[in-house]
């Protein structure tokens, strides 16, 4: 599902004021937006749909959600 212009430039205002990252630059060079390392290897194909909404990589999507 495609997010409209405003609600990418508001969750990219918000992940930049909680990380210093914008979080559609992040997912669009495959990067977490929590911890800036590379984002490009998930367990399963839920994981992966879960960095297109929050930009976490495996790691945090584990640490955030356990």
């Amino acid at each position: 599902m495609t997010k409209s212009p405003e609600m990418v430039a508001a969750l990219d205002q918000m992940f930049l004021s909680m990380y210093g990252r914008s979080r559609s630059v992040c997912i669009a060079e495959k990067i977490c937006v929590v911890c800036g390392v590379s984002a490009d290897k998930f367990d399963d194909l839920l994981s992966r749909r879960e960095y297109q909404i929050s930009g976490m990589c495996q790691k945090c999507q584990d640490n955030t959600y356990e």
